[in-house]
């Protein structure tokens, strides 16, 4: 017992108060942070914390409702901002950018001060705050777009724009234009001093920022810019899809010609966005079949949806403008990257006929028809659309045709009768077979008939060799198939005045089979004879008038081969025997009138 009190005694109870006075000073500091924060997170639950201020405007200790108002009722903002360049001035009208402060927002972003992130950061800048006011700007919104059109204004009105250089052919004559030096509106300098007078409620006259800009090519620099331009002249190159085709020459690539890089994206943007992908992409469409009397009345194939993969068609397009830049290629093409959609309806869905899929497709132009013969393309493909062959049965063209007169709607065109080309009936029926039979080739049918015309017809030619045609004359002369495929066949047309374009397509159930056509060979070449002048008393004298026209004679060879399963099932070579033939010219003999 006398060992432990000995012990108690030997205990410096003031030297261990001193070595953890340290520690209990601590201990009640935190205890009275804590009481602090507690305290305002009681009292300033709903409430902004004392200290925040929307830039001069104390609203520490009010409810985000209230600061709302209280902003809305003492800050004014006016019709429009001065801008000023020069001697020169401008207003922006912020009515016009449809300009208004936010308050609820910026309010509660002031209730969010110090309520977010770590708790001792934000216990400390609540004390802090007490004694020096946090101060936070004002929120807003307007149009960015009329914003951005009213600087492109300002920039065409005062600014003088650099010119960049280009390269600039004409009339056979390649030169280079240096560029001049100019001066641009510093755009993302100009939005961040409009945001912050903004957010702060200056209105005071903004002075527009500017940045020169000198791409100018030295001689030396312009010249090597020639030699690139000259290693395109000549070249070209081809953009495809599906079965459309954007043909580009030297003028257009010497366009994207940069001498910085290489070649300008943007401007290959802006042919992929104005020209190529208002002509290809679409959504997704689904199939549509109705049928009426044995015939289809309305029909829609069901097509992917696509959109272009515009990332890697610039990387693609830049890689091949390089390559032709480069090399000895004279031309390069590319399939137009897209991404597919299916649609939510096929046509093995709405038919069960067989009718799934498009199997051949021919197309053919007329650019240069009279009215007349534009009428008769259009009335005689017109009796082709939603026409069915059955499976096994054999399609006459002049039978599903009919009648071809002036009783039956048709006009006068030129046609070849007797050896002559003259007007008649139905000029222009020979452009719907001749599509007919383009499409009968590439969908891979057998064709039982088929004649080609007398001589060369210039329309059968705006597209495609010598030799892809087909003539029809009732009763004589047919263009006939078959259809030897599992289902039914369908056939559309699409006939296009704007474009003297027409489309036959064929629809049915694929068994495999592929088609070839080989391009036709030319050969036996015969001139056209001298032109012949007939006098004409019914015209007045001095007055010559073209009734026929020139060709010159060919023969023209194709072959025409079917595979199935690793078997061939046609294989045919077309001959088609083109005589020469002769321009004919009316010559007036008759009283002057």
């Amino acid at each position: 017992m006398n060992s432990i009190r000995q012990k108690f005694k030997n205990l410096n109870l003031s030297k261990i108060f001193r070595n953890n006075k340290y520690i209990f000073i601590f201990i009640i500091f935190l205890i009275f942070l804590l009481t602090i924060q507690v305290c305002l997170n009681l009292y300033f639950k709903d409430r902004i914390y004392p200290g925040i201020k929307v830039l001069n405007f104390d609203i520490g200790g009010k409810k985000v409702n209230e600061a709302s108002l209280y902003l809305s009722q003492n800050i004014t903002v006016p019709e429009k901002i001065q801008l000023s360049s020069g001697e020169r001035t401008f207003e922006l009208s912020l009515t016009d950018l449809n300009f208004v402060y936010n308050y609820d927002k910026t309010a509660y972003q002031a209730y969010e001060i110090y309520r977010k992130g770590p708790g001792p950061d934000n216990l400390i800048g609540r004390i802090n705050s007490l004694f020096k006011p946090t101060k936070t700007g004002l929120l807003y919104s307007l149009d960015n777009e009329k914003l951005d059109e009213y600087l492109q204004v300002i920039s065409e009105t005062v600014l003088s724009e650099p010119t960049y250089p280009s390269i600039v052919f004409g009339e056979g004559i390649l030169s280079v234009n240096k560029g001049t030096a100019g001066e641009t509106l510093d755009k993302d300098v100009f939005l961040s001093l409009l945001d912050k007078r903004i957010s702060s409620s200056d209105f005071a006259e903004i002075s527009i920022p500017l940045k020169k800009i000198d791409p100018t090519l030295s001689d030396d620099e312009s010249e090597i810019f020639k030699e690139r331009a000259e290693k395109i002249l000549g070249k070209s190159f081809t953009l495809k899809n599906e079965y459309d085709s954007f043909n580009f020459d030297d003028k257009t690539i010497l366009s994207y010609l940069d001498y910085s890089e290489k070649f300008n994206i943007q401007k290959i943007q802006d042919l992929i966005e104005k020209e190529i992908a208002p002509k290809v992409e679409r959504s997704p469409q689904n199939a549509v079949l109705h049928f009426e009397n044995e015939k289809v009345t309305e029909f829609i194939p069901a097509k992917d949806g696509l959109s272009i993969e515009r990332e890697a068609f610039i990387k693609e397009i830049v890689n091949n403008l390089t390559d032709l830049e480069n090399s000895e290629n004279k031309s390069f093409s590319i399939n137009i990257p897209v991404k597919k959609a299916a649609p939510e309806i096929t046509l093995n869905e709405v038919n069960n006929l067989g009718i799934k899929e498009l199997l051949g497709r021919g197309s053919s132009r007329f650019r240069g028809s009279i009215p007349g013969r534009v009428h008769n393309v259009s009335l005689a493909s017109s009796k082709f659309n939603g026409v069915l062959v059955p499976p096994g049965a054999t399609f006459s063209f002049n039978n599903t045709l009919g009648d071809v007169s002036s009783f039956t709607g048709y006009k006068q065109a030129y046609i070849i009768k007797d050896g002559r080309t003259v007007l008649g009936d139905g000029g222009g029926v020979c452009q719907v077979s001749t599509t007919l039979f383009r499409s009968i080739l590439d969908a891979g049918l057998p064709i039982n008939e088929r004649r080609a015309h007398s001589y060369r017809v210039s329309y059968y030619e705006q597209d495609s060799s010598p030799g892809l045609d087909a003539t029809v004359y009732d009763p004589t002369t047919d263009l006939k198939f078959t259809n030897d495929t599992p289902g039914h066949l369908l056939i559309q047309t699409s006939f296009d005045a704007a474009s003297y374009s027409l489309v036959f397509e064929i629809y049915g159930t694929s068994d495999g089979r592929v088609s070839k056509v080989s391009k036709p060979i030319i050969t036996s070449s015969v001139a056209p004879p001298e032109d012949l002048y007939v006098d004409d008393p019914t015209l007045p004298e001095g007055t010559i008038k073209q009734i026929d026209y020139k060709a010159w004679g060919a023969k023209a060879v194709f072959d025409y081969s079917v595979e199935r399963n690793g078997k061939t099932i046609i294989d045919k070579t077309y001959v088609s025997n083109y005589q020469p033939w002769q321009a004919v010219f009316l010559r007036g003999t008759g009283a002057l009138q």
